[in-house]
């Protein structure tokens, strides 16, 4: 996974990026760039960029000036939160409850990421879902299941960190084996323990694939882009759907340890 910009459509770019574990595993990470109907342009997280990727970025946006804000939608993604901040000082920031206990000296809106009061504000041209039934901002930092996960309309994209995940295996394994929609693997222990979480959670992920059933493509972090014209199989919104069937005995086991 190398840094790079795919086009997705006139109104959106998603940039791929590196995050290396120990300096050496790179598992990827991403952000994305989504014009709204006003022309203006909302950052999707927040990353570094640098060389080729941000020549694109700054020469669509008039040298970053037309860049009105940038949403952190993950809770733990924030190696980059101040770089980004900092290449882009005047665009307004948004970020969770943890991105503003984490870096308070920064200048965040009072709207939270994760709030109806921050959906509210981008309504025209975005759609945001928080996950129901599991925790947003677990007490173990070494989970990071939950993220607000990001609609923009008029591309038809989704933007999912973690959550929903896009998995390609490289070289031969991934001739056995298909790329699938999956959900993050740490979803047994970020579901919140009480009853009735894992029925919060399968109805949640029911009403996604329903109220964006007209998704094309799904932006995922650590993992892969699929885009409508690279896809060849169901839809994205019946991808939602079987996934949520693969994680059915972890919702059942769930169900039998609290009821």
């Amino acid at each position: 996974m190398s840094k790079q910009i795919l086009k997705i459509s006139d109104e959106f770019w998603n940039i791929r990026g590196e995050f290396k574990i120990g300096g050496v595993l790179n598992i990827g990470t991403q952000a994305s760039l989504a014009r709204r109907a006003t022309g203006q342009f909302v950052l999707l997280d927040a990353y570094t960029l640098d060389g080729q990727v941000k020549a694109e970025v700054d020469a669509a946006t008039r040298d970053g000036a037309d860049i009105e804000a940038i949403i952190n939608l993950h809770p733990f993604h924030t190696v980059h939160v101040k770089k980004a901040h900092q290449q882009y000082p005047d665009a307004r920031l948004y970020g969770t409850r943890r991105h503003l206990d984490k870096f308070p000296d920064l200048p965040w809106q009072t709207e939270l990421s994760e709030s109806a009061e921050c959906a509210a504000l981008f309504a025209e041209d975005f759609e945001f879902s928080v996950p129901a039934g599991v925790d947003f901002i677990s007490s173990n930092e070494h989970l990071h299941f939950s993220s607000v996960l990001a609609y923009h309309k008029a591309s038809r994209t989704i933007h999912s960190d973690d959550t929903l995940m896009y998995l390609q295996l490289p070289g031969l394994l991934g001739m056995l084996k298909k790329p699938e929609v999956t959900f993050h693997m740490t979803l047994a222990k970020t579901l919140e323990r009480r009853a009735s979480a894992a029925e919060d959670f399968r109805a949640w992920a029911r009403q996604l694939a329903a109220d964006w059933n007209d998704a094309e493509n799904l932006c995922a972090a650590h993992s892969a882009a699929l885009l409508g014209r690279d896809n060849q199989s169901e839809s994205i919104s019946n991808r939602i759907l079987i996934a949520l069937g693969k994680v059915e005995r972890t919702l059942q086991a769930h169900e039998k340890k609290f009821g």
